[in-house]
């Protein structure tokens, strides 16, 4: 047993703090806030010991839950012999220092947000992955830098070290470490942001020749573990990463499948949603987010049997608003029905999101795939309606836009001129801009 403990260390001991304050109106109450938060605790490997919440007025500029409750906590943390107290919300600089002081050297302040990019620094796994984690955490890093900061030094793998000092030389006149760390740490986001610039060039590069085959993409969005990654391989047969974790993958998966007509489309699977979720990792992913906002479709996937799925939806959708993402037709997929025992609750739910201006709604089990013909259906109809009509003259060495055509679009008059081709067709958005130059009035 005790040969274990010195090969495998325990994991950290956390207390959990939640804080309401008078007058707002969250999408989940503190005390399923506090159930998702020890969900996150445990997801990056910490035993929660406790949680306790304060009810407030406004917040506290120095503590944010006021000096009673600090000692309140103080003696919690005692108790349960916790290494670790987590708030539910994210701290400010002044709120991390005064606690930090507070708590003493033996306990370390952690708020959501850290916790949720040490999950996303456990998980990404490719080096897209690993920089945009990166990038995140040292933007989160740097306002609340001080000597008590070893608690976000997980190698995240995207190159920079461990707590973003590896690279320091020779100290100036009067530097303390602590400028020196930061100075550091500044350089850091700097190159970091300039690699991502060239992933999101090449992002763009690849949706550009997408745009040119006249393939549509369908995105997948979804609060996380609603299981979007399972509708993709059940969808595609694509192998991908599924857990029955929270935000088990964070790498974009495209994989072309076939719609019931044959024609052929991309399923991209992103980063899943959470409340509260760090602007850190909002603008650190933009690169991938961006796929969401040039998608010809998007399908929102949430977990029926949840009991918080309706403030699921709305988190979703108030992120989509927040990165900026167009109107865009949006279908709502229900997944998991194979798990849920009373239709009525799907009935139900369905009734409340009726409206909103989703698309279409389908029910499906991407475990059994019970559904997924409808969905697929659903798609190629959305995708079909978006269609715009337009009177072509193509070449007639141009029989491979012909073919593009009768392929992707619709034909509905075809004849031979003395210059081309002529057709009157309906073609989806996504191949207007490649037509445009053969548009007759």
């Amino acid at each position: 047993m005790h040969e274990n403990n010195l090969t495998t260390p325990l994991p950290e001991r956390a207390f959990l703090v939640g804080i309401a304050e008078k007058g707002s109106h969250p999408l989940l109450s503190i005390e399923e806030s506090l159930q998702e938060l020890a969900l996150l605790a445990r997801t990056a490997g910490m035993d929660v010991v406790g949680q306790t919440y304060q009810n407030v007025s406004r917040i506290d500029p120095a503590t944010l839950i006021g000096k009673g409750k600090v000692e309140e906590v103080q003696e919690m943390l005692v108790a349960s012999d916790a290494q670790a107290v987590v708030f539910d919300e994210e701290l400010n600089p002044r709120h991390q220092r005064e606690l930090e002081q507070r708590f003493g050297e033996g306990i370390k302040v952690l708020d959501r947000s850290a916790v949720i990019l040490d999950i996303f620094a456990q998980h990404a796994s490719t080096r897209e992955g690993a920089l945009q984690v990166e990038l995140a955490q040292y933007e989160y890093r740097l306002p609340r830098l001080t000597r008590a900061w070893t608690h976000l030094s997980r190698q995240t793998g995207g190159g920079g070290g461990r707590s973003g000092t590896g690279g320091v030389g020779l100290r100036g006149p009067g530097e303390t470490q602590l400028e020196v760390d930061r100075r550091d740490i500044i350089r850091r986001i700097s190159k970091l942001k300039d690699e991502l610039e060239h992933v999101r060039e090449h992002r763009a590069q690849h949706r550009r020749q997408r745009e040119r085959a006249g393939i549509p993409l369908v995105a997948l969005v979804g609060y996380t573990n609603a299981g979007k990654s399972s509708l993709l391989h059940a969808i595609s047969g694509a192998d991908v990463y599924i857990a029955d974790q929270l935000f088990a993958t964070l790498d974009p998966t495209t994989r072309r499948i076939s719609l019931p007509s044959g024609r052929q489309t991309l399923l991209t699977d992103t980063v899943g949603f959470i409340q509260k979720l760090p602007t850190t990792l909002v603008a650190a992913f933009r690169a991938t987010l961006e796929e969401i906002a040039e998608a010809d479709l998007i399908l929102n996937v949430v977990d029926v049997t949840h009991p918080n799925v309706e403030q699921h939806i709305e988190t979703v959708e108030d992120t989509l608003a927040e990165i900026e993402v167009p109107p865009i037709p949006r279908v709502l997929v229900w997944n998991k029905i194979d798990l849920l025992d009373d239709a009525a609750r799907l009935a139900a739910l369905q009734e409340s999101q009726s409206t909103n201006t989703h698309a279409a709604q389908v029910a499906v089990s991407a475990r059994t795939h019970e559904g997924l013909p409808d969905l697929l259906a659903a798609i190629e109809r959305i995708l079909s309606e978006t269609q715009h009509s337009v009177r072509l003259l193509l070449p007639y060495e141009r029989g491979d836009l012909v073919a593009l055509l009768h392929e992707q679009a619709t034909v509905e008059h075809q004849e031979h001129g003395a210059d081309g081709v002529i057709l009157v067709a309906r073609i989806p958005p996504w191949l207007v801009a490649r037509f445009e130059p053969f548009q007759l009035a």
